[in-house]
């Protein structure tokens, strides 16, 4: 059985021991645009403790150290808002 992007991406990213984690795709509102080859677009807010001490670079490098290999062709685009528990208030 083949996973869907979102849940293959989801997967992935258990391994940042997320504390809490809302992944939406969004390729449908992105549909034939320029520079697209057909992979999806994701939206992710991921909260986790691993991201503390880190700045936004760094935090976004965690995350597409899970994924990298899925770009550009299953992933084409991923929006990343990436927090500490403390910042998300948990």
């Amino acid at each position: 059985m083949t996973l869907t992007l979102v849940d293959e991406v989801s997967s992935r990213l258990q391994a940042l021991s997320p504390a809490a984690l809302d992944l939406r795709d969004d390729s449908d509102r992105h549909a034939g645009h320029a520079g697209s080859n057909g992979g999806g677009h994701l939206t992710v807010r991921i909260v986790s403790p691993q991201f503390d001490g880190l700045g936004t670079v760094a935090r976004h490098r965690k995350v597409y150290s899970v994924v990298h290999d899925l770009m550009p062709t299953r992933l084409h685009a991923l929006a990343i808002t990436a927090l500490t528990p403390a910042e998300a208030g948990l």
